[in-house]
């Protein structure tokens, strides 16, 4: 006779098998049987059971392009934070929408007249959501200084010397706050926080140079700003580390204020020491710093500076503006592989925002661009279940999709004629962009095309590779709540799975 108890626990095993293997069966599933296969579904195994990420999350979705069949799916229906790959989502809907040799334009108008050398009316800068106007990162076209002197330089050769008005920074093309309200405020007083502007200037950004203190924990001082900034209260609590401890500090401030607040530390060994900040009012500092440079080019401006958009709209009925300089941005294509090779986030919020805006003229808040997004994707035939996308950048900690969603869109991308230009915007493994130290010397270096993402607990890649059989897959593989103090093992475990995803068949 069989005993009740032994019964009990036999059945309670044989439960616990069908559980597991149902588990298992939802969270990893392949195409055939190959060994290339198998061999990625056991290094997935073995990498969310590891040290690094068995309380965390690791997903990978492989799909072929050619017929968006997935090849290898693993928890890849969750729904998990994407870090920046989701770049990779705003820039190919904007090279889609807009076509790659789309570009922005920003215009310097004036209204009134001009008689005897003066304007009576207002300078204008008028923005269209250039997010690299002024930028330092291509040849041949002006930074900010530079601009400002051409600007200044087309005032004056319009016989102006003086300017009874303002120099008004007019970003009426946006009328809802420069950040999503996802963002962490942590982040927004930092570069890589930088609210999206109708009238950007320098990346949104500005550098504060410290001179560290004499001595481990002195205080550090503030030397100076570049930009200067005047109308920016900064206080400072930034303390002295010891030598080569690199960029502690952290500024917090939100949009539009007028106060910025410096903590954390800087390194002993620096003569000086700078950091990014992000400026609270771009198109405010537009129109301010072309006001200094035309009074330092003896042009007189009488009023002080103003700003059109969120929170000061455009007057009712004003007065018709004729142009007098309009500068061209860099076409798309070289606006998305910046924005994905270096993983800018106000490039992609700008380009979110832009595609949005043609598929949805009345799309005028971020929340409404992001029902663009996702409703320009679903009617291409994408299946967005589990997509909750919050910016165009990934910075937002409460957003996410997942690995199915991602490739899905990656795959329906390949069949758009932009998607040549598409593919060359994204950094090759081990050669470029923030990827060019990955895999070095594996079979993925040189092979596999991806866009890194890494917030706190984070990191994801997305992207392409060529397979063993010559096909063309899209993938993403995503790593959400990692152990800390784990990273070393995390990037070997990514980078081992790379390898053998170029493998599959």
């Amino acid at each position: 006779m069989i005993n009740v108890s032994t019964f009990r626990c036999v059945l309670c095993l044989f439960v616990f098998i069908l559980r597991v293997q149902s588990s298992l069966a939802q969270q990893a599933t392949e195409v055939g049987d190959s060994t290339a296969s198998q061999r990625v579904l056991v290094l997935l195994d073995g990498f969310q059971n590891s040290p690094a990420a068995r309380y965390g999350t690791v997903a990978l979705s492989v799909r072929r392009v050619r017929d968006g069949e997935p090849i290898i799916g693993y928890n890849s229906r969750q729904t998990l934070s994407t870090a920046s790959t989701l770049k990779l989502v705003s820039t190919a809907t904007a090279l889609a929408v807009l076509g790659p040799t789309f570009s922005y334009t920003t215009v310097l108008a004036y209204d009134g007249t001009i008689r005897d050398s003066i304007l009576t009316g207002n300078l204008y800068l008028r923005g269209s959501g250039d997010p690299s106007l002024g930028t330092w990162r291509y040849t041949g076209l002006p930074d900010t200084p530079q601009l400002l002197a051409i600007w200044s330089d087309a005032v004056r050769r319009a016989g102006i010397r003086r300017v009874q008005g303002r120099v008004v920074g007019d970003a009426s093309v946006y009328s809802s706050l420069p950040t999503p309200d996802t963002w962490p405020y942590g982040d927004l007083g930092n570069y890589y926080g930088a609210g999206l502007s109708g009238l950007n200037i320098n990346e949104n950004l500005y550098r504060v140079f410290f001179k560290p203190g004499s001595s481990v924990t002195a205080p550090a001082t503030v030397l100076r700003t570049d930009p200067p900034l005047p109308y920016l209260a900064l206080h400072n609590t930034v303390t002295t580390d010891a030598p080569n401890t690199g960029d502690q500090v952290n500024i917090y401030g939100a949009p539009f204020g007028n106060g910025q607040w410096l903590t954390g530390k800087v390194p002993l060994n620096s003569r000086e020491f700078s950091v990014k900040g992000s400026l609270p009012d771009p198109a405010y500092f537009a129109a301010y710093a072309l006001t200094e440079q035309l009074q330092r080019d003896s042009i007189c401006v009488d009023g002080q500076p103003l700003t059109y958009g969120p929170g000061n709209p455009t007057p009712a009925n004003p007065p018709k503006r004729t142009v007098l300089y309009t500068h061209r941005s860099p076409a798309l294509t070289e606006l998305a592989q910046q924005t994905n090779f270096q993983s800018i986030n106000i490039y992609a919020e700008a380009l979110m925002r832009t595609a949005a805006g043609r598929l949805s003229p009345t799309a005028r808040t971020n929340d409404e661009a992001i029902e663009a997004i996702e409703t320009y994707w679903r009617t291409k035939g994408v299946d967005l279940a589990g997509f909750r996308m919050r910016d165009g950048s990934g910075l937002s900690t409460v957003g996410g999709l997942s690995a199915d969603n991602m490739t899905g869109i990656l795959a329906r991308m390949t069949q758009e004629k932009q998607f040549p230009a598409f593919y060359e915007t994204i950094p090759v493994v081990g050669q470029s962009g923030t990827v060019r130290s990955l895999a070095r010397n594996t079979p993925a270096a040189g092979n596999v095309r991806a866009k890194s993402g890494s917030i706190e607990g984070v990191r994801a890649y997305a992207g392409y590779f060529t397979a063993a059989n010559g096909e063309l897959m899209a993938f993403s593989l995503m790593v959400n709540r990692f152990t800390p103090g784990q990273n070393r093992s995390v990037s070997a475990q990514i980078e081992r799975l790379m390898a053998a995803m170029v493998g599959l068949k």
